[in-house]
């Protein structure tokens, strides 16, 4: 049987709850249409949260990984299109790091592009009525060094499909005027995405990394100099511009 890894991460930033944490437990141990779900949830921590995701990787050998996270002030379920090689954080992790303009890794691609079907999931989602869109940024704090970890980790494996989704807070943790959605509509979303991406996925086009650029911040002295970017891009799968390092 496939298996299936989706992973949230603990509580941070004061927050009691974590809406991505509750879903990955909620989805552990079930079977959908015909995959195996293994639910497993993440430090969030600069480093430890990739060490960790790495494990899972070796331990359960998945086919299709999606990592969620939470998103204060979103109100879509919203999968990500690009992981950016930057941390940049605007609080301290949960082990009191907070990395400024520093890579992901060192030497590696500017970015990573998701291979879910990101288009067909949305379009599902807003068929079964629940609010939806694809991001352009997944930021610059611990979910994005997750997303660029796990597709760092997957470069070359053709054969497994991986990307991030976040979800909006819970109508527990919003406060006047924010935006949510009750645990039990994100768990359903969440199984029509992991459905779509396990169905339709296997026909998804596959994008290219973005070669690294040197920036000033990113890259110190002494690191790899990056390959250069093609001259001619693929008709299909096309890179689209990367948006600025650091922006949140």
């Amino acid at each position: 049987m496939k298996t299936i890894l989706v992973t949230g991460f603990e509580p941070f930033g004061g927050e009691q709850r974590n809406p991505s944490q509750e879903i990955a437990l909620a989805l552990h141990g079930r079977t959908l249409a015909g995959w195996r779900v293994v639910g497993a949830v993440l430090p969030c921590v600069f480093g430890e949260s990739i060490v960790g995701l790495k494990k899972l990787l070796r331990a359960h050998r998945p086919e299709l990984v999606v990592c969620l996270g939470q998103a204060d002030g979103r109100a879509d379920i919203t999968p990500e299109r690009v992981a950016i090689n930057v941390d940049d954080a605007r609080i301290p992790d949960n082990a009191g790091a907070q990395p400024v303009d520093r890579p992901v890794v060192r030497g590696g691609p500017a970015a990573y592009w998701s291979t879910l079907p990101l288009k067909a999931i949305v379009a599902t989602l807003r068929a079964r009525g629940l609010p939806s869109s694809v991001s352009q940024t997944a930021g610059t704090f611990v979910c994005n060094h997750l997303f660029y970890g796990l597709m760092h980790a997957l470069r070359g494996r053709r054969s497994v499909r991986g990307g991030f989704i976040h979800v909006p807070l819970l109508p527990e943790q919003a406060k006047r005027s924010k935006t949510s959605l009750p645990l039990e509509k994100m768990i359903e979303g969440i199984l029509i995405a992991l459905n779509v991406a396990a169905i339709k996925g296997q026909a998804s086009i596959l994008l290219p990394s973005v070669p690294a650029r040197r920036t000033p911040g990113n890259y110190p002295p002494g690191s790899p100099k990056p390959a250069p970017y093609p001259g001619r891009l693929p008709r299909r799968g096309s890179p689209l511009p990367l948006p600025e390092a650091g922006r949140r």
